[in-house]
C-alpha cells in the first residue's frame, strides 16, 4: 500500500577502526616508495584525502527501501567524492541488526520499533533516524492441514519465534489478548527463516511469521491464523550514537537516500517488487503482495509521536516478559530513542543519479 492514510552477509570493522587501518596502510605505502623528508608527497596526501573511511550499513528483505538503495548504488555514488567506501551487510532479523549495531559491526541498521526500544533499554546507544515503513509484517502462521483456527488453540502447542523481534512481541500480545501467556505455549527460539522451515516440516505447531518469508509460506499453503495491524510496530532505521556524532554527513546522506527511495518506490511499485523477489528468492507475485498490500512505505518518515505512542504500549510487555528489568529503563530509552533531525533536513535531490 502506498497511501499515507493509513548473498552472504559480509561484516566489516567499525568505521573508526577501518579509518585507522587505512591510515596505517597509507604510511606503509609511502615507506615502500622510498619517500623521505623533503620529497614531494603530493600523491600521498591525495591518497589520504581520498580515504574517507567506511560506512557499514545493512540491507534486509523486510526493509524494501534498503534493497532499492543498494540496487541503485546511490550511496556509493553520493559518497564517492568523500572517498567513503560503502559496506553492505544483510540482516536476517531485527535482533541481528541490533546485535550488529551493539557490536559495531554496522553503523546503521533496519529494525522494528519494538526491537530498537528493547536494545536501547538494555544499554545499546542507538537512535532511530528514519521511519522506513508502517508494515503489517507479522502474523501467527499455521500449516495448511493444521486444526488450529484461533490464538486460543495455541494453548499447549509449540510456536517458533525469534526473540527480540516484532513477530515475537506480536505473539506475546496475541496470547495476552486471548487470555494466555508465554507459559501456556512452548516457544522455540529460531531465526525467521528457520521458523518457517520448522513449520513446514512439522517440528512446531505454529510460527510467529515475518514477511516476506511469511508471504512465501502462505503461497505454499500456510494459513495466517491471526492478524492484527495494531500489534506491528514501525520499521525504523537505527544508527549508533557514536557514528552520528563522528559522521553526521554520512548519516544525512543515508537519510537522503532513504527519502529518494521512498519516492522511487511509489513511482515504481512493480520494479520494487522485482528487486524484493530477486533478493529474497520469492515468486514475483508474492513479492508484489508484500509491497502493495502489507507494506506502507509512504508513512511519515520523521520519528516522532506516532512511534512514541505505539512503543509506549509495547513497553510494559518488555518488562513483563523479563526482557527489560524495569519500566524506568523502558521510559528512559523511549525518551532518547527517536531523532527527527536528519529527516527534517532530508534532501532527496542531493542523492546522485541512479546508475
Amino acid at each position: 500500500m502506498f497511501s499515507r492514510s493509513s548473498l552472504p552477509a559480509r561484516f566489516s570493522l567499525p568505521s573508526r577502526t577501518a579509518r585507522t587501518l587505512g591510515a596505517l596502510a597509507a604510511v606503509a605505502a609511502l615507506s615502500l616508495t622510498g619517500c623521505v623528508a623533503g620529497e614531494d608527497t603530493t600523491g600521498a596526501s591525495a591518497v589520504q584525502d581520498a580515504d574517507g573511511g567506511t560506512l557499514t550499513i545493512d540491507f534486509a528483505t523486510y526493509n524494501p527501501l534498503s534493497l532499492i538503495i543498494k540496487d541503485q548504488g546511490w550511496l556509493e555514488d553520493s559518497l564517492a567524492d568523500e572517498g567513503v567506501t560503502v559496506e553492505w551487510v544483510q540482516s536476517a532479523g531485527s535482533n541481528k541488526a541490533n546485535e550488529n549495531l551493539r557490536s559495531g559491526a554496522i553503523d546503521i541498521g533496519s529494525t522494528a520499533g519494538s526491537a530498537a526500544l528493547l536494545h536501547r533499554a538494555n544499554g545499546s546507544k542507538i537512535k532511530a533516524i528514519d521511519v522506513f515503513s508502517q508494515p503489517e509484517w507479522s502474523a501467527l502462521v499455521v500449516g495448511a492441514d493444521s486444526g488450529i483456527t484461533s490464538v486460543a488453540d495455541l494453548a499447549g502447542k509449540s510456536v517458533a519465534a525469534t526473540k527480540g523481534t516484532d513477530p515475537y512481541f506480536f505473539l506475546v500480545q496475541a496470547l495476552d489478548e486471548a487470555g494466555l501467556s508465554l507459559s501456556d505455549v512452548t516457544v522455540e527460539q529460531l531465526q525467521h527463516a528457520d521458523g518457517r522451515a520448522a513449520l513446514d516440516n512439522g517440528s512446531v505447531d505454529a510460527w510467529a511469521g515475518l514477511d516476506p518469508i511469511m508471504a512465501g509460506a502462505e503461497q505454499n499453503g500456510a494459513r495466517l491464523v491471526y492478524r492484527n495491524l495494531g500489534f506491528n510496530t514501525y520499521g525504523l532505521l537505527a544508527a549508533n550514537e557514536s557514528f552520528l556524532e563522528e559522521n553526521p554527513e554520512q548519516a544525512q546522506a543515508v537519510v537522503n537516500a532513504y527519502e529518494k527511495a521512498r519516492a522511487w518506490a511509489a513511482e515504481h511499485p512493480d520494479e520494487t517488487a522485482e528487486i524484493l523477489a530477486d533478493v529474497a528468492g520469492l515468486d514475483p507475485a508474492v513479492a508484489k503482495t508484500v509491497i502493495l498490500e502489507r507494506s506502507n512505505l509512504d508513512v511519515d518518515p520523521a520519528p516522532g509521536e506516532d512511534q512514541r505512542r505505539v512503543l509506549a504500549k509495547i513497553g510494559p510487555t518488555l518488562v513483563e516478559t523479563g526482557d527489560v528489568a524495569s519500566q524506568e529503563q523502558v521510559d528512559e530509552a523511549l525518551a532518547g530513542l527517536l531523532e527527527d533531525t536528519y529527516v527534517s533536513k532530508a534532501d532527496p535531490d542531493a542523492v546522485a543519479a541512479s546508475r
